[in-house]
């Protein structure tokens, strides 16, 4: 349960700063934009989106057990954040991620960090395209410019809503939000290194702010970014609002685990390294209990940031606590240019980390699968789009470990870890 900070610290050099400060700096800049679309896709602040990168991020870099983990929020969360706060408000949703925090916390000082591997894959991709259907049907409402109240949580009621919206669409920001969207396919496959979602959001606010200005900014929407952190604060707490968010808690810290350890094997494939699984877990509830207590959102590691950082030459903690810096420096410097940022190209960012999330390339491999496999997975994916996220995990995981049960199968699975993640594409 020895945080990785304390062994890369041994002979920590000053060319090795300046690499994973360098690294550091390219993960702020892809998380940035990233923070702010995914706490908006979530109705919350877009604030709480970069106070999660950067209190929730620093944590779990000085605290985890990997070598190059970048945490803050990911696009796994939206579905949950948002029927949070649409049920019990954005206070309810700080308990809930205190409550995961704590959950999480156990689960390390328990050493359960393995046991999460014996969720079944069938499960995992299951809820991820669930996930990432929902996320793109969310963001349609932003990329085309539409007014109107904001959108149902459910699905079938959120399709609905589109649809009686569709005559306020805009078709100067539906132009935009698509060209987005094709540029940053585009531009990532023919030069994966470079941070392309960056640069294609940065000009596409630049260009609205100057020939566009009809077209919505996030401070034009929601008002100015704070300029630093608020002064941390504990929700109001009472016994009855911890029975009613314990399932939300329970979803929130088992995504969190399930993304960190994942994450955690990309990073460990990439660079040669063993992560440990249950510092990973003690770092990821000490960043759960610290974020809501700042106004923020449940956090876990990233992918493609965490790849990201690797791509960039991080080799350490260190990079991702210079990327927690970075953004708190930008929050204390240069809020209103993070303001200026406008909803279509974000939301545009949002609908390319969902179709990264749901790994098309995939479905021949998946088609292959065995039918009760495939069976679970589209199960899976069927529950968390049109019935609940908590719901199809539970259904998901008793259904997919009586499989195991019956086939005899014991040792945890050898879990897919999504490398096409790396390309600098965004999650």
């Amino acid at each position: 349960m020895k945080p990785k900070i304390l062994t890369t610290m041994v002979g920590y050099t000053p060319r090795q700063f300046a690499a994973d400060g360098l690294a550091g700096i390219t993960v702020a800049l892809v998380a940035l934009p990233l923070s702010i679309a995914i706490a908006i896709a979530s109705g919350a602040p877009p604030a709480a989106g970069l106070i999660t990168a950067v209190v929730a991020g620093f944590l779990i870099s000085a605290l985890g057990g990997s070598r190059v983990q970048i945490g803050g929020p990911t696009g796994a969360f939206i579905v949950v954040v948002y029927g949070i706060i649409h049920t019990h408000g954005f206070d309810g949703l700080l308990v809930a991620t205190l409550m995961a925090g704590v959950i999480l916390l156990a689960a390390g000082l328990m050493r359960a960090g393995r046991l999460i591997r014996h969720i079944p894959e069938a499960v995992i991709e299951g809820f991820t395209i669930g996930i990432a259907i929902v996320i793109a049907v969310g963001q349609l409402k932003d990329l085309s410019g539409m007014t109107g109240a904001a959108l149902p949580a459910d699905f079938l009621p959120k399709l609905s809503a589109l649809w009686a919206a569709k005559a306020t669409i805009d078709p100067v920001a539906l132009a935009m939000g698509v060209g987005c969207v094709a540029a940053i396919l585009i531009l990532r496959r023919i030069a994966p290194r470079l941070p392309w979602l960056v640069v294609i959001v940065a000009l596409a606010s630049g260009i609205a702010y100057f020939g566009l200005p009809s077209i919505e900014s996030v401070a034009g929407r929601y008002g100015a970014l704070p300029q630093g952190l608020p002064v941390p604060h504990l929700p109001t707490i009472d016994g009855a609002r911890l029975v009613a968010l314990l399932p939300a808690a329970v979803t929130i810290a088992f995504l969190a685990g399930i993304e960190s350890l994942l994450s955690a094997i990309v990073a460990d494939r990439m660079i040669g390294a063993a992560h440990r699984s249950n510092a990973e877990l003690i770092a990821q509830g000490a960043a759960n209990i610290a974020s809501p207590l700042f106004g923020g959102l449940p956090a876990t590691g990233a992918i493609a940031r965490t790849a990201t950082n690797v791509s960039a030459g991080g080799r350490t903690p260190v990079a991702g606590m210079v990327h927690a810096a970075v953004i708190l420096a930008v929050l204390l410097l240069a809020a209103p240019l993070a303001g200026a940022l406008v909803l279509p190209a974000l939301a545009a960012l949002l609908i390319v980390t969902a179709w990264t999330m749901s790994e098309p390339h995939r479905w021949p491999e998946r088609l292959r699968l065995r039918r009760s496999d495939l069976a679970l997975m589209l199960l899976t994916a069927g529950l968390t789009v049109f019935a609940d996220l908590t719901l199809a995990i539970a259904i998901g995981t008793a259904i997919g470990l009586a499989l195991k049960l019956a086939r005899g199968e014991i040792d945890p699975p050898d879990w897919h870890t999504p490398f096409r993640w790396g390309g600098g594409g965004p999650r």
